[in-house]
């Protein structure tokens, strides 16, 4: 039987791509037809098969993994291409969320396409639409950015690009660079109002809300661990 591109089909079938959403930490969510998936392909890609290796281990679902990262996505985007024209179906994970939002998988997705392979997404978890709900800022529209530049210079000048847009805008960034990010975005925002997530959905998970300021502040006296979401309102009229 055969799918077009595009098609809806809710099983697995050969020479077949799926982008697998996983939890952002709470192991329980994740859907069944995401842990369906998984136990029926014939691969799980993995950013870090160790960590995959464990939410599998879990659900005592036992498949090959192949790592499939930064380092090495060149090469294994070819190796998973020529296995998915042999009729073999592969599941791409990242740590968490949706694999190619700031994760691996994009040359993966651009090769597949242009292989001609079905690609299919099973949607899960995202840290972005999580942190923009629990924001509870600006008018619903938003922009994602991903991660800010760590060296100084280069983050200021994209803040500054940034700073007139009428979305609320939302970052990732590492927890040692947090509050050097905030400081940036103090002078290029002013005191807007802004939320930081971080360990959203796990045990220590924490909801900073105040003015971009005010959260520098608390962040200043705090040892930050864990990832981190920034959520700010966008420039008003």
């Amino acid at each position: 039987m055969l799918f077009g591109r595009g098609a809806a089909y809710d099983g697995v079938v050969s020479g077949r791509l799926f982008l697998v959403g996983t939890p952002i930490g709470n192991l329980e969510d994740i859907t069944l037809r995401a842990l369906r998936v998984l136990r029926e392909a014939d691969l799980v890609a993995a950013e870090d098969t160790r960590h995959t290796g464990r939410l599998l281990a879990h659900y005592q679902i036992r498949k090959p993994l192949l790592s499939y990262h930064e380092f090495n996505e060149a090469q294994r985007a070819r190796e998973l291409v020529e296995r998915l024209r042999n009729g073999q179906s592969v599941a791409l994970v990242s740590d968490a969320g949706m694999p190619v939002i700031s994760d691996p998988g994009m040359r993966l997705v651009r090769a597949a396409a242009s292989a001609d392979i079905p690609i299919e997404t099973v949607p899960g978890p995202s840290a972005v639409t999580m942190s923009v709900a629990l924001a509870g800022v600006g008018d619903g529209r938003f922009l994602f950015y991903g991660f800010l530049p760590p060296k100084p210079t280069k983050r200021k000048k994209i803040l500054t690009e940034l700073a007139p847009l009428p979305y609320s805008l939302v970052f990732f960034e590492s927890p040692f660079r947090v509050v050097a990010a905030l400081r940036d975005l103090e002078e290029a925002f002013g005191e807007r109002t802004a939320v930081v997530g971080r360990e959203l959905t796990k045990k220590f998970e924490q909801v900073l809300r105040g003015s971009i300021g005010q959260l520098r502040e608390k962040l200043e006296s705090q040892r930050v661990k864990g990832e981190i979401t920034i959520v700010v309102e966008g420039a008003r009229d």
